[in-house]
């Protein structure tokens, strides 16, 4: 029996934890809407969460790292954060917290601590707001919309200002569109407003306009009527996929750049962290953010192949199933996906080996794929079977995988999961493409064969990677410390 002295002494610390998480959410939120500072923890989303979910983020971020990352050192550094100046930024409160904790801190004084990490913030350039329509408005466009309408703020970055649809200009469509939205049947409801103006064909989402234009070619629209210049237009119908048929964007007037969120033949295919700097924003209209698979499997390709090297491998992927399968039974143009998505496992094809390859060009030729499609609605798994130069460990390389997801290029890109229970549904609504089940890796006794498992929310994952790549082209990305 637990003494009442003990017992009174863990309610009151409890209490006192959940006293700072909340004033780690206030200062979170004043930091965001005041400053547009967005706070992360390990690359988790703080803003909009609730007093357990900041408590269980810490808990996880303690694990990670194998270091206690308290939620009262987290609520004294976000102080610190708030007491010096500092333009738009996106800082990670977990990495601060734990490198002013580490063995290297030679500073006592948590604020002289944060000024120095953070003083080349001081001569950061500022941002000229971009404008973004969403051409299209499906399972992505809407993650997307979701996505930029949270994280809006003051307006720094981008700004949706219209979505393109097609179909006819009435109420019913506009409210369909609009509940559509506000509700997702695999990412839940919405953190936020969204009503009509059916008398100018308008979304109110959280308060701000998002025009609704309904056209049946891109070089038809003129965006200036409805006050949007310089556009980037993210292009997430699927439709236009070649170099020709996404130029049709830049006759619009108001129309500048073109994101597609699927592979494309004749522009550049790029996966953010991975090569989106071999790529001047200036120098191209026309960009492609690949496949999710592709998004999922490069960030974890790239560690293997600067670590080890790669000799050759195969990728499979176990695939969520997608709108291009029949529901029933029914006539499709491609093998097996005619049959019942729900019902059934289905072989079918993927270009993600060959399209690493864009992305990685030292991969061309090494890879194989192929994929199952499965009947779950969201959330898919890469299994990376691949022979390598160097002789490895499980210790060896699940290190070297962790070091990379905490630091580095593609901290971004590398979620690295702890969870000896991790099932697909536990994956959904990660914003990380590339989620590393450091408890599934197999290496051979030889060291030199391995195969990796690699979850991916094949929809919010990616959606998260396709505004990484916008804000890049639209050359708003703010000062970052991770």
């Amino acid at each position: 029996m637990v003494p009442t002295t003990t017992y009174e002494k863990e309610l009151a610390f409890q209490a006192d934890r959940r006293k700072a998480t909340t004033e780690f959410i206030k200062i979170v939120s004043d930091l965001w809407y005041d400053k547009s500072i967005e706070i992360v923890l390990f690359k988790n989303q703080v803003i909009d969460k609730n007093v357990s979910d900041i408590i269980h983020l810490h808990e996880y971020a303690g694990e990670f790292v194998q270091k206690p990352i308290s939620i009262f050192d987290s609520v004294e550094i976000l102080r610190a954060i708030s007491s010096i100046p500092l333009p738009p930024a996106k800082l990670d409160i977990g990495k601060l917290t734990y490198e002013f904790h580490s063995d290297d801190n030679t500073f006592d004084n948590v604020k002289e601590f944060v000024f120095d990490k953070l003083k080349t913030a001081q001569n950061y350039k500022s941002i000229e707001p971009k404008d973004v329509v969403l051409y299209g408005f499906g399972r992505i466009g809407r993650l997307v919309a979701r996505e930029l309408m949270s994280k809006t703020g003051k307006g720094n970055q981008m700004r949706l200002r219209a979505i393109v649809v097609r179909g006819k200009d009435t109420s019913e469509n506009l409210e369909k569109r609009a509940s559509l939205l506000r509700t997702d049947s695999v990412h839940g409801i919405f953190n936020g407003t969204v009503n009509t103006d059916h008398e100018n064909q308008k979304l109110i989402i959280n308060g701000t306009t998002v025009h609704v234009i309904y056209a049946n070619a891109p070089e038809e629209i003129d965006y200036t009527a409805y006050g949007i210049s310089n556009a980037l237009i993210i292009d997430n119908t699927g439709a236009f996929r070649t170099k020709e048929q996404l130029e049709r964007h830049l006759k619009a007037k108001g129309a500048e750049k073109v994101l597609l969120t699927a592979p494309g033949k004749g522009i550049a295919n790029i996966v953010h962290g991975v090569n989106h700097l071999e790529y001047d924003p200036d120098s191209a209209q026309l960009f492609s953010a690949a496949s999710c698979t592709t998004n999922a499997i490069s960030p974890i390709l790239k560690v293997i192949e600067e670590t080890l090297g790669i000799k050759h491998g195969h990728l499979e992927t176990i695939h969520a199933y997608t709108n291009d399968q029949n529901l029933v039974d029914n006539m499709h143009s491609k093998y097996r996906r005619g049959r019942a998505a729900a019902l059934n496992m289905v072989i079918t094809e993927t270009g993600a080996g060959e399209a690493v390859a864009k992305a990685l060009p030292s991969l061309q030729g090494k890879l194989t794929s192929n994929a199952i499609r499965v009947p779950v609605p969201n959330g898919s798994l890469a299994i990376l079977n691949i022979e390598v130069d160097q002789k490895t460990s499980l210790e060896g390389i699940n290190t070297m995988i962790k070091k990379y997801a905490l630091e580095g290029d593609l901290v971004e890109q590398i979620k690295y999961s702890l969870n000896k229970e991790l099932v697909s549904s536990d994956i959904i609504s990660t914003s990380a493409p590339s989620i590393y089940d450091s408890c599934a890796t197999i290496v051979s006794d030889t060291g030199k064969k391995i195969v990796l498992y690699i979850w991916y929310d094949n929809e919010y994952g990616y959606s998260h990677q396709v505004i990484r790549l916008a804000k890049y082209i639209a050359k708003v990305r703010r000062f970052t410390y991770y």
